[in-house]
């Protein structure tokens, strides 16, 4: 891996956020917190027709939760990942120069997590509207143990590794998609603009890490790995607890019973299949593609229900 990884010290040094950017002031204008397109419940016949007067506190809610779960992600567990390889604790070996830039990955993941937090508390101070009880867990967090229990333990921190790549690709889409919408105040797309400056060189060092690893791996251990992906992906790509997270947001508006009884079944109702077409499978493919992981016939094999149809657009 020496011969062919390239550090990006040098670019962490005069590009990282927590080198170049200044503090980011939530502004009191009337834009958004959030995407309305991110919180489909206030987009509902049902909320539209009874409690619209409702949708800021709602959106300032969902707010909240997206930063709890940003600083879990980035604190619980990306941080222990890139530590531990950092430290040279990690059962794959790393070079020195990777270390190094494992490293730089979790000053920066825990500086988001720091900035997360003081948005939090700016929204707070000007909205007064305080954060429901956050979820202690994101879908990561679930998904990445189950599939480790279903892989020798030999294959843990290879597993952990492939999926912590996997969300830091899928995070970098996510963020970017949050970053240009127009309609959302612009500290806080300033603060996703920020966040994706960092996560695109981070999604580059994970891609790197997983193809140097899967050059390595034994043909067992490839297979082993092959058939856990379908079963992380059917519990990161859930979307249970944002529906739990959004039951509990319609208890605690002050609307009628009836009205109460038709959000819950249309929060109940919305489900996205984790099929090819969820949103972002193409992004994990190409991840899997560009890390060797997709041209090894198992995997192909196991995955084979997220690619494309032979002979239909990619």
């Amino acid at each position: 891996m020496n011969a062919h990884y390239r550090s990006f010290a040098s670019d962490w040094e005069h590009q990282a956020t927590v080198r170049t950017r200044p503090r980011r002031v939530l502004e009191e204008d009337d834009k958004l917190i959030y995407p309305l397109c991110r919180q489909p419940l206030v987009l509902s016949a049902g909320f539209v027709e009874h409690c619209p007067q409702w949708r800021d506190f709602v959106l300032v809610q969902t707010f909240y939760k997206f930063i709890n779960d940003v600083v879990i992600f980035e604190t619980e567990i990306v941080d222990k990942t890139a530590r531990n390889i950092a430290k040279n604790r990690f059962s794959i070996p790393f070079p020195a120069a990777c270390r190094y830039d494992a490293m730089t990955v979790v000053v920066d993941e825990d500086y988001h997590a720091l900035v997360a937090l003081d948005f939090m508390q700016q929204t707070l101070e000007q909205t007064g509207i305080a954060p429901l009880e956050l979820p202690a867990a994101i879908e990561l967090s679930r998904a990445i143990p189950i599939a480790q229990t279903q892989t020798p333990t030999h294959l843990h921190d290879a597993v952990e590794l492939i999926c912590v790549a996997i969300a830091e690709n899928t995070v970098t889409h996510d963020v970017a998609a949050f970053a240009k919408d127009d309609s959302v105040k612009q500290s806080v797309r300033g603060l996703m603009a920020d966040h994706l400056a960092d996560e695109g060189r981070h999604a580059i060092f994970w891609a790197s890490l997983v193809r140097h690893y899967w050059q390595t791996a034994s043909d067992e251990d490839r297979y082993g790995i092959a058939q856990v992906l379908p079963v992380f992906l059917q519990h990161y790509l859930t979307n249970e607890l944002q529906r739990d997270f959004d039951q509990l947001l319609i208890e605690h508006l002050d609307i009628s019973a009836d009205a109460r009884q038709v959000l819950q079944a249309q929060v109940s109702a919305l489900t996205f299949p984790i099929t090819r077409q969820h949103p972002l499978i193409s992004n994990i493919m190409g991840l899997l593609r560009r890390s060797g992981l997709l041209q090894t016939p198992c995997v192909a094999q196991a995955l084979s229900a997220y690619l494309p149809v032979p002979g239909s657009p990619s």
